[in-house]
Order: C-alpha cells, then structure tokens, then sequence
C-alpha cells in the first residue's frame, strides 16, 4: 500500500532508478512487497540543499562549553568530549548508530553506521575514542543504514542496498579484540527481506520491528530474538502500509485499556499510526491519525510515563518554512490520540530523530546538531524550552539534509553519541541544569547477604524443581551452558536452584512457575525513578513461548509487567544481560519487585538467574 500524498512527492524517474537498484524480494509466509526505494525526504532529489563542510572545525580533544563555544561549536551545557572522523573508522559517510555498555565491565561501545559498513568504537574514555573494526555492508554501499542493540547483539539493515537483509553481530566479541582495527564478519545474516529503512527493537520484549522493507507492504515486520543470534520471524503489520519507523512498548499510561500491553505506534508517513501487537498472529489497529503541518511522518518517541508520544516530522520545515517543529501527541486514549500543540524549536534545521531519557528529549536536528528538549511543560507544548544544545555546523542552520542524522543518549556515564553524516561520530556531555544531580540509589540488592526476598509470595507457584533461591550458582550444560556458574559481582544471585545436579535437567524449572518477591521498597514522590538489574534465561530447543522470565512491579493498583523474555523452540545460551524499566509512574508508593521464570511447556529444559536489582531517582 503506496499512499498518494507520498507518490506525488518524487519524480517518477526516480522511482525507477530506485526500482533497478532493488532486485531482491523476500521468500517466505509474508510475500506483500512494497514499492522500491528509500521513503525518507533525504531520497527526494527535488529538494536541492547547500552541503555542510565534510569536516568539523578544528577540535581540541575536549572542551568545556563556555562562553556559547566548545571546540569550535557553539554549545550550550553540553560539552565537547571528542570527534572520531570517519576516515579514520572506515570511511563513507555516517548515517544511523547505537550505542552499548558491557554488563560485565561497563564499557561503553558506540556502534557507527556507515555507506559501506558498520564501525565498532570503544568509547569508554570518551576523550580517547578506540576504532575497534569495521563490519562491512553484506552487500554493496548505500546513504541508509540503521541498527539496534539488543541482550548484547546488534541488528543491522540498510535501504535501497540490494539484499542486504539483516547483519546479527555478537557485540560480546568487542572483548577480545587486542590488536584493532580488525575486519569483523557477521554472525549470522536474515535475508527473508532484502531492503529495511529502520529499526526499532522492544527492550521490555525483545520483539524486532523492521520499518520500510520490502514485504509486509512496508510495515513492520516482526523477530522474535528468543535465540539473538538467529531471531525468528513472527507476522507483519500490513494493514496500514509503509512504516517509516516505529516505537513498541509495554504499554504503562493512563489508557487502563491497554496497560501491560505491547503497543506499537508507527510513524507512516502521513498518520500516527497505533497497534497492539500482544498478539503476534493478530495484531489491532486502534487508530490512525493525521495532523495539521504535516510534511512527513517520520519519527517518535513516547514519554517515560507513556503519557505523550513526540513527534518529528522531517519535511515540514523544508515545505513550509519555519523553525523545527515537535508535534506532541496526548496518548490518554490509544484509540483517539491527540495532537495538543507543537513545540518551536530555535533554528530553522530539519529534525531527524529523537530520543527520550528522564525528563528530556535528545533531538539530531541535521545541521542543529543535537537539540536537548525540556519536557517539564509538555502539557503545554508551546512553553516547552531548550535545556541545552551542540551545534555540529556553526556555518549554517539551514533546512537540509546535512550533519547529525541520529543520537544516543543512554550511556551510564552521561555521555550522548552524535552520529554524524559528514563528521563521523561526536562524543558530546551534557551538563543539563548547569551542575545535575547524580542519581541517588533508593534501593540495591547484590544478593551478597539476605534481603528479605520471599520465595512464592502468593502461595500460588507450581513448580516442582528449580524454585528461585539467593546463592552461589553451579553452571550446567547440555550442548550450551544453561545455568551460569559466574554472577555479575560477588559470588551469589538468584538462581532457579542453585546446584548443578547430576545433570543439566536434574534441578532446571519444571511444572509450571516459580517466583521471588522483594522486600517493600518505599520509592521516593519526585523524580525520574529506574530499576536496573541484570538478568539471564536460557533453555533447549524443547522450549516453547509459553516458558518465560518475567520481571513485575507490585504496586497499589495491582502487578505490571516490566520485562518480559520468552521462550522458543531453540537452544538459548545462558549469558548475563542488562536491561532497565521507569518506575516514575508508582512514584510515592511501597512496591515490591516480583520476579517469576515458567516451565510451562511439557519437558522443558529451562533455567534463569537475576543480579544487581538498583532502584535510581533522578533529580
């Protein structure tokens, strides 16, 4: 499904250009192609725009923002860290990147798309960037590559590329590289597509949605990343055509409808377009809306409380004149969403991507560079302000399709990454607020001592075997390793019993579920409130999705999920990750943290562990 408003923005002789560059189409249950070539504004020809310098002013390794200039940039409250050109990462020009912290030593990688590979950068000393390698493109070169980072593995896809598909990257390989730069081969490589524009992974389930290939009509075509190194495709999101990017989450707002849901809201193009996606095999369309202004759908991201859902849309300023505009939605009703008003940014750039951590919105505006939105008055879009910004191009501000495509802002260290078309990748720090406040731990539990977490709290578990304790695990194997023997820190976790047994099923999860429940954890009325916790499931290919590891928080409105992994007919590895989820929302209450693993499925072969559970309040 090719809607109208698009066809009419670009010239035919560019539609079968693109066409002959795409001569892949996919194999298997989901044959609905979409029309050929790359859907963005920066695939509009028409749109003729002076080019931003190919190299960034000269740059000190590090400089404070001072005065309204850091480096050569003018700033305000972010600091220059660093610059890594691209020449000196592989070459090409930037487009998309991520970012990724090592869960067992807190190393921080920027990950750099690039025309013709990805680039793998140690960024742990951010005033030192490391070129680790280059990943090259599966196939030939292109202006669209795009990635995300998922249980310690990146997803790559690329547009208007040929059959390119989907490059897997074992991210846990960037610990022995000794000797860099080296040239890395993929992992594995999905080619039931052969074109993807972008790509969103849910972190609360692990569920992969490719934007913009070439089935599915263009919408979202769903992985199941059970086994990371092999994601099984689960169904496609058709019924509204092309999906120029998209945002899952367990749904946690103040639409009781649908809370503890995966929702999906896509942007396509010309709507806002929101699904539930619980169901795979069945997804619900639960509105499509248009708005006023509208240039080109392009891209969001919800609010930590899920309340708003912002909005960039990339053709708008270059349409219609004006500064950068943020269209900010009201998601109060998933099946009638409404745009409440517009946020005006300072210049007249192009937004791009954006990116919501705490209170803030961490904005690439092209040649702006990154723009960093104050959320405090979205419920008035208008009197929203700029809490700070870096601006990549002093020369110009200017609506066209030049400097920073994309931006990560979820390092621990409080560096954000600039993913720079022409400047390669900028390490940026902001000092928001002039001198934040550091996180304060409300609570922490290593597992070193007793806690105070309670084994079947509702008296309601089934099974029979490998019921949740605190010790020192035994590792087990049978073909891969299953239960870990090593934890995060110290000597001891939870674990689905902790010892090996005679053999690898002997004390596994059998007969249902198990659960453990921590001790009432008074959250704190302010702030941005997050628990982070390591955490592992693994399991043979007797698994099925009915067996899971689900992370719940227990408030005074009931139990909501917050993390989720299930199961599949594959061999799963133990390996620890990390993963993250607000709890703003219960903000003021005494809650309790429930952790629950399943053998639900007959015979099963599965086990679990959790580390380091932290609670943070941001201020």
């Amino acid at each position: 499904m090719r809607r109208s408003p698009v066809v009419l923005l670009v010239p035919v002789l560019v539609l079968v250009t693109m066409a002959g560059q795409l001569s892949a189409s996919a194999a298997g249950p989901d044959p609905d192609a979409a029309p050929a070539g790359a859907r963005d504004g920066k695939a509009q020809v028409w749109a003729a725009v002076p080019k931003a310098p190919d190299v960034a002013p000269a740059a000190a390794p590090q400089a404070v923002c001072s005065g309204g200039m850091a480096a050569g940039f003018p700033c305000r409250n972010v600091d220059f860290m660093s610059q890594l050109p691209l020449a000196s990462m592989g070459g090409g020009s930037g487009s998309a990147g991520w970012g990724w912290t090592d869960p067992s030593n807190g190393r921080e990688y920027a990950i750099v798309g690039r025309t013709n590979g990805t680039a793998f950068v140690d960024v742990t000393n951010a005033t030192a960037p490391v070129y680790l390698g280059n990943l090259p493109s599966a196939t030939g070169t292109s202006s669209w590559r795009e990635l995300a980072v998922h249980n310690n593995t990146a997803y790559i896809v690329s547009d208007n590329n040929g059959a390119h598909g989907m490059q897997v990257f074992d991210l846990l390989r960037l610990r022995s590289v000794t000797n860099p730069p080296v040239t890395f081969t993929a992992d594995a490589r999905n080619t039931s597509f052969g074109r993807g524009h972008t790509i969103h992974i849910n972190s609360q389930t692990g569920i992969i949605y490719v934007n913009g290939s070439d089935t599915c009509s263009g919408g979202p075509r769903m992985f199941n990343t059970t086994n990371r190194l092999s994601p099984t495709f689960l169904g496609c999101l058709s019924g509204d055509g092309y999906t120029h990017d998209s945002q899952g989450v367990i749904y946690a707002g103040p639409d009781n409808n649908f809370k503890g849901r995966e929702i999906l809201v896509a942007s396509n193009e010309d709507t806002v377009t929101v699904w539930d996606v619980t169901t795979k095999t069945s997804p619900v369309m639960l509105s499509r809306k248009t708005y006023t202004g509208r240039g080109y759908t392009h891209q969001g991201r919800f609010t930590e409380d899920h309340h708003y859902f912002l909005l960039d849309d990339e053709l708008d300023e270059s349409n219609f004149g004006g500064n950068t505009r943020t269209y900010v939605w009201d998601m109060s009703n998933l099946s009638n969403p409404l745009m409440i008003g517009v946020y005006t940014g300072t210049t007249a750039a192009i937004d791009h991507n954006q990116f919501v951590k705490g209170n803030f919105s961490y904005q690439a505006t092209y040649r702006a560079g990154l723009r960093i939105l104050d959320l405090t008055n979205i419920a008035n879009p208008s009197t929203m302000t700029e809490a700070g910004f870096f601006d990549v191009d002093p020369a110009s501000n200017a609506a066209s399709f030049a400097g920073t495509w994309h931006n990560y802002p979820y390092y621990p260290s409080g560096n954000v990454a600039l993913f720079n078309i022409q400047q390669g990748l900028i390490i940026v720090r902001p000092n928001l607020g002039g001198n934040p406040n550091p996180p304060v731990t409300v609570y922490s539990d290593t597992f070193e001592a007793a806690g105070g977490w309670v084994t079947n709290p509702n008296g309601t578990d089934t099974a029979t075997t490998g019921q949740w304790e605190r010790g020192d695990p035994e590792q087990t194997t049978s073909g891969v390793v299953l239960q870990l023997g090593t934890t995060v820190s110290g000597v001891n976790d939870l674990v689905t019993a902790r010892l090996a047994g005679a053999s690898a099923g002997a004390n596994d999860i059998d007969g249902g579920t198990t659960s453990i429940q921590s001790p009432a954890i008074a959250l704190p009325a302010t702030g941005t409130l997050t628990v982070n916790f390591s955490w592992y499931l693994a399991h043979l290919n007797n698994a099925t999705n009915a067996d899971f590891l689900r992370v719940s928080v227990v408030h005074s409105g009931g139990t909501t999920t917050l993390f989720q992994q299930l199961g599949a007919a594959s061999n799963r590895a133990g390996s620890w990750a990390s993963a993250s989820a607000d709890l703003s929302a219960f903000a003021g209450q005494s809650i309790r943290i429930l952790v629950s693993a399943a053998d639900a499925a007959t015979g099963s072969l599965v086990e679990a562990g959790i580390d380091n559970v932290t609670i943070t309040q941001q201020t």
